[in-house]
């Protein structure tokens, strides 16, 4: 079986990136092994092509769930995440996004916020994130409903091609 690579990553503009997902169902847990082998392959050519990539979410490869896959140190799979508590505190930074991997978006996102999702074994887990942790999880929680960090440019100068 094929996996699903760097080049079936949905591109600015394909209209299923603009479409809100669906929860993960319980009985739908075998599928995820799959989704989640492509999402890490996926990522592992990003990150070879553009040396960047700490997580992808489900929809960048047309799969319209929501489901997350982060690789930081370690593979962690989010199914039906859930953001709680952001925090009034702000920052900017410039964003970066798999689905148009030279642009860069400057963009404003919550320093705190409490994460509640279930686990690849439907356990319900509860993680505290700040500060890039925070930010890329709200970047991907973002395109789980259909929203691209281009949506959330602080304004009309808030972006720039990626320097090679």
């Amino acid at each position: 079986m094929k996996r699903k690579g760097l080049t079936d990553i949905l591109q600015l503009g394909h209209p299923l990136l603009y479409e809100k997902c669906s929860p993960v169902l319980q009985e739908e847990l075998p599928l995820v092994k799959d989704w989640v082998a492509d999402l890490h392959h996926a990522m592992e050519e990003i990150r070879a092509t553009y040396q960047f990539g700490r997580g992808i979410a489900a929809p960048q490869l047309g799969i319209m769930k929501r489901l997350i896959y982060l690789n930081i140190n370690r593979p962690i799979i989010i199914i039906n995440p859930e953001l709680h508590h952001l925090s009034e505190e702000t920052f900017v930074l410039w964003d970066d996004c798999m689905s148009f991997p030279n642009l860069l978006v400057k963009v404003k996102r919550h320093k705190y916020l409490t994460l509640h999702y279930k686990d690849e074994h439907w356990q319900d887990q509860k993680w505290q994130m700040k500060d890039d942790l925070s930010e890329l999880i709200q970047h991907e929680y973002d395109h789980l409903e259909g929203i691209l960090c281009t949506m959330r440019a602080i304004d009309n100068q808030s972006f720039k091609w990626r320097s090679l």
